[in-house]
């Protein structure tokens, strides 16, 4: 009995301190024109969520368009505290249709479309130009909501100063598994690591040109954080993704245990298929807006040398390619100061 009352003390302890770890509360700042929000509102009868963090509301409007797609990123923002963007614009963190903290049960599936998704971007950069009374404003795709805000811009080039693609979506093809292939084999070999080398050999097909298929994504992108080249750099899905969520304060916890239905919801949503077998460089080959790219040196889960390839041969107004030091997949939160100083770059030459 008394084994028992003490496993359930610490169960309720432990459910206590998580619960005063999970306020859902997101930085604020001093000052007059500044501004911290999170709130959920309708855009085109789906719940939508916002983060905006301002140090400055005078400063122009950036969009970012969050990862997966379906993966709320503000918590890279509440974990890495010397990311500090907000001091050259007002960013706006989106959790697009019914995920994130507008994730709910009642969400209707079928409705997350790639369509759906493009005018949903559309309409909410239409409401922060309204809201914040600007013509134009930036809009940053991470990774998976590249996808998206690629695609937006390519349709509605004059809401836009530039576009912004941090570790750019380029392809899905064997020129991806292979460039993945190619920098884990030779990180485990330099470790001598024989096991992961054996998982990774049983995670991909070799073909007759050289190249090679993954048949295993969920082993792939395990072994490609194993690698050093995931989320953040030397980090596993449980050290870079996982623990940073559970921990983070953004958060309250019926968000926290909501994080992984909502981005399995937009594993099986029909975006899920609609988003496969891309190929931007023959698929979008010019943009009528300013692109700019940035990857880190060590990202190897939207490889920088497919970016830096895509950037070449893109046509643009202007056009650059950025390759961060000492980062992997999230540069922003890796090096926020050479990333951050990019930006503010990219800012005052466009606007």
């Amino acid at each position: 009995m008394g084994v028992a009352i003490g496993i359930v003390a610490f169960i309720v302890i432990l459910f206590a301190s998580w619960a005063i770890m999970s306020p859902g509360k997101i930085r604020t700042y001093d000052g007059e024109k500044s501004l911290s929000e999170k709130f959920v509102m309708d855009i085109n009868g789906a719940p939508n969520g916002f983060f905006i963090n301002s140090r400055n509301t005078d400063n122009p409007v950036l969009l970012l368009v969050s990862s997966g797609p379906g993966t709320d990123d503000y918590f890279l923002t509440d974990k890495y505290k010397d990311m500090d963007l907000e001091s050259e614009f007002t960013v706006v963190y989106w959790d697009y249709r019914g995920m994130g903290i507008a994730y709910g049960g009642d969400i209707d599936t079928d409705e997350i479309t790639l369509e759906n998704l493009i005018k949903d971007t559309h309409d909410v950069t239409s409401y922060l130009k309204e809201r914040f009374s600007r013509e134009k404003i930036f809009i940053m795709g991470f990774s998976g909501g590249s996808k998206i805000a690629l695609k937006t811009v390519k349709e509605y080039p004059e809401d836009y100063y530039a576009y912004i693609g941090m570790a750019q979506c380029v392809t899905d093809s064997n020129e991806n598994d292979t460039l993945m292939y190619e920098f884990m084999k030779k990180t485990f070999t330099d470790n001598g690591d024989k096991s992961s080398l054996k998982k990774l050999e049983s995670a991909v097909d070799h073909l007759d040109d050289g190249s090679v298929k993954c048949n295993d994504w969920g082993t792939y992108v395990k072994l490609v954080h194993e690698s050093g080249g995931g989320t953040i750099r030397n980090k596993s899905e449980f050290e870079g993704i996982v623990i940073p969520v559970l921990t983070c304060r953004c958060y309250t916890i019926r968000e926290k245990l909501g994080y992984i239905p909502s981005l399995k919801m937009y594993d099986k949503a029909p975006i899920g298929k609609q988003i496969k077998d891309f190929y931007y460089r023959e698929e979008i080959p010019e943009l009528q807006v300013p692109a700019y790219f940035i990857s880190g040196e060590y990202d190897y889960n939207c490889p920088w040398e497919l970016v830096e390839e895509y950037y070449d041969g893109l046509s643009a107004p202007d056009k650059g390619f950025y390759k961060i030091s000492d980062a992997a997949h999230s540069p922003l939160w890796e090096n926020p100061k050479q990333t951050c100083d990019i930006l503010k770059q990219i800012k005052e030459k466009t606007i």
